[in-house]
């Protein structure tokens, strides 16, 4: 079910402490997308975050979403301390909601050229507007059926070689039908649908091509004449090896 943040002017997928499921903006705003150009450890980004909003007139609480990059995919133990540290940024800046977090988040580890510590990606905050369509962010999802760190095991989806080399194309695809699914049933409950999702983002260390025809597009509906961005990154935890996220926005910023 949606929860309200009517101090951000926005609605949210209640999911754990650390993100939302999703988030989309209520009548009279609209979700805006923000990269950096040169992404900065993710304490100092938050710090340009504040600025930026107190420049734009908007609240703290009008951030809505978070993409961050990692130095490396974490065990279980890692990511939750991990995410600890970020909780207390997002807390001291009175954005949880009656105890939950609205905030959606992407983390995810480059292959190549890696930052030394987590760095800040990208943002999305919610802006007036007085004529916008819904607008929206549905968090990153993977691979991992179980959507908490609350768990004993990695509980990944399919079984066997995850290795780049090892890793079968069955298995992918498995991989790849869960995360569809998963988007899926994000969007229906932000009351969104394919066709108003203006960015797709794929995040693997595997090639996606042998199901780009077979699969992927086909499931993307009219969201598929905007195209596929493709990062090859590795998801957070050890052990994922498929994830995405999925957007409708009308503006996209570059700081």
């Amino acid at each position: 079910m949606l929860a309200q943040n009517p101090r951000g002017n926005y609605s949210f997928l209640p999911a754990i402490e650390a993100f939302s499921g999703g988030v989309a903006a209520t009548q009279g705003c609209e979700v805006v997308h923000v990269t950096f150009a040169a992404p900065p450890p993710y304490q100092k980004g938050f710090e340009v975050i504040d600025r930026f909003l107190r420049d734009h007139a908007r609240p703290p609480q009008a951030l809505c979403a978070i993409e961050l990059r990692s130095p490396r995919p974490m065990p279980l133990s890692g990511f939750e301390s991990f995410n600890r540290a970020y909780v207390e940024l997002l807390k001291t800046r009175d954005i949880f909601v009656d105890g939950a977090n609205p905030i959606a988040r992407t983390n995810v580890a480059p292959v190549l050229d890696a930052p030394a510590e987590a760095a800040l990606y990208a943002f999305s905050y919610t802006a007036p507007s007085a004529d916008a369509p819904l607008t929206f962010v549905v968090a990153g999802g993977g691979d991992r059926i179980i959507q908490s760190t609350k768990t004993d095991g990695p509980e990944i989806v399919g079984r066997g070689d995850s290795s780049r080399a090892g890793l079968s194309e069955d298995l992918l695809r498995e991989k790849i039908a869960f995360v569809l699914d998963l988007m899926e049933k994000r969007l229906a409950a932000l009351g969104a649908a394919w066709n108003l999702v203006t960015a797709v983002d794929v995040y693997t260390a595997h090639s996606i091509f042998p199901f780009l025809e077979s699969l992927l597009l086909p499931r993307l509906g009219r969201a598929k004449a905007h195209g596929l961005h493709w990062h090859f990154v590795r998801p957070p935890v050890q052990g994922m090896e498929f994830e995405m996220d999925v957007r409708g926005c009308r503006w996209e910023l570059v700081l």
